[in-house]
């Protein structure tokens, strides 16, 4: 039974066409010894780059979904472009693209200026109508008597395993245009990218340095479609710049990243693309973007989740922590200095679980701040009592802020005050301190009633 298993899932793997990549077919694609897998992968590589960079911009401004209508806009480009030449030469195919692309962009700016289509909507039609008569022209086309060797669908769904060197050196040449673009107009782009009504109100060419933009869009999407295709090639225009987004609040480090990120895609992707032939390149490069994106948001030191996380998770335990340092120095504020503070009481204060009080205890011994009191309570050290006043200090500079100044009554003033008193920079504290100037060290706490009896 269990041979008779193993031999139907060899079967199995078989019908599916599947191999695993031999030692030797693995190294010669890693060498790029052979002469397509080299010309695919360096083309490929290159998109990538361009893609990244000019979509680092498209992100930020908030075109993301730009770039889908355009992809969509040049379908019917193409297949009139065909219908006219008769031919499935490149360049006019890419003409016509460039040239429906452009009006599809157009119309979705002409689109947003009416008052009530909104930017999403204007997408959203431009990207349907175009794509629609895309759809349409390409059934003249299959009706043709060369229709059905027009090879058209390569530019829907990619084909970067028939790429020759024209079509690696035209991706060349694009990419190269597009980084000198980029290079030249990078301080306009980061203008209107962060602040476009400030830009404006500078005397800046806003509408021409977006056009600008888009245009290098435009270039990077047209010659993207052979590799990746209509479908995907948006993938390699965002996903990329998104992913290193993750990593880095400055804008050149995040265009790097995003070039770097796109051109890891394509490299990976074509060879994975090289390896296992039944699988499509520009799928696999849109997934190897995927799979970046993924390690980007999880582990990125910056914005990841993880990092996000454990940093949630220490403000957290700090918050905690000096809640219960201040908890004991109020204690001690209505009785005297190095009064030992029951267990019992503690654990009321805020009520806390038994077990988190019993970590932030250890964590209070571990740092010094805490020693064992009389009867089994707790008490302040000299040190753990002047960190505890400063956050007591802190609190009620606050709370005395948001009496005084934000007419908050002082019943309710001390939750206020509690969400913020931990976040409190040393340049804020000063202003609190000019701002009540005539305040004591500590002011005295404005809630009525005896915080330990």
């Amino acid at each position: 039974m269990i041979l008779a298993a193993a031999n139907e899932r060899a079967r199995t793997i078989t019908d599916t066409g599947f191999e695993w990549p031999t030692w030797p077919a693995f190294w010669r694609t890693v060498s790029l010894a052979d002469y397509n897998t080299r010309v695919v992968i360096i083309g490929t590589t290159l998109l990538g780059i361009a893609a990244g960079v000019v979509g680092t911009f498209a992100y930020l401004r908030k075109r993301a979904m730009v770039g889908d209508a355009l992809s969509h806009a040049t379908l019917p480009g193409i297949a009139a472009a065909f219908l006219i030449t008769g031919a499935k030469s490149l360049p006019p195919l890419l003409i016509g693209a460039a040239i429906s692309g452009v009006l599809g962009i157009l119309c979705v700016l002409g689109l947003r200026r009416i008052p009530r289509i909104k930017e999403d909507a204007a997408i959203g039609i431009v990207l349907s109508v175009f794509f629609g008569a895309g759809i349409v022209l390409i059934t003249f086309v299959q009706k043709m008597e060369t229709g059905n060797q027009a090879g058209l669908d390569r530019f829907i769904y990619g084909k970067a395993a028939g790429m020759i060197f024209s079509d690696a050196a035209l991706i060349g040449a694009v990419a190269l245009a597009v980084l000198a673009g980029v290079l030249l107009m990078f301080k306009e782009f980061r203008a209107i990218c962060f602040d476009a009504e400030y830009a404006a109100a500078q005397g800046w060419p806003v509408m021409l340095v977006d056009v600008i933009m888009m245009s290098l869009v435009v270039l990077t999407t047209v010659v993207g479609l052979q590799a990746v295709g209509l479908i995907l090639v948006v993938a390699l225009l965002i996903i990329p710049a998104t992913a290193a987004r993750f990593w880095t609040d400055d804008l050149r480090t995040m265009t790097l990243l995003a070039g770097f990120f796109g051109a890891l895609s394509g490299w990976i992707g074509s060879s994975f693309s090289a390896l296992l032939p039944r699988m499509p390149t520009g799928a696999v490069i849109v997934l190897c973007t995927g799979l970046i994106f993924f390690i980007s948001m999880m582990f990125a030191p910056l914005r990841g989740v993880i990092a996000s996380i454990v940093r949630r998770e220490s403000l957290s335990l700090k918050i905690r922590y000096q809640n219960l340092l201040r908890a004991i120095a109020e204690v001690e504020e209505q009785a005297a200095p190095g009064i030992s503070v029951p267990y019992a009481h503690l654990l009321a204060e805020r009520s806390w679980k038994p077990r988190q009080i019993r970590g932030l205890i250890r964590r209070g011994f571990r740092r010094g701040d805490l020693h064992a009191g009389d009867a089994g309570g707790l008490a302040l050290t000299s040190e753990g009592r002047e960190r505890a006043n400063r956050v007591l200090r802190n609190h009620r500079l606050w709370e005395l802020y948001l009496i005084r100044y934000a007419d908050i009554a002082p019943s309710h003033v001390d939750r206020d005050a509690d969400m913020i008193e931990h976040v409190l920079s040393p340049e804020i504290v000063r202003e609190l301190e000019k701002a009540l100037a005539e305040a004591p060290p500590i002011p005295p706490s404005p809630h009525a009633g005896e915080v330990f009896a």
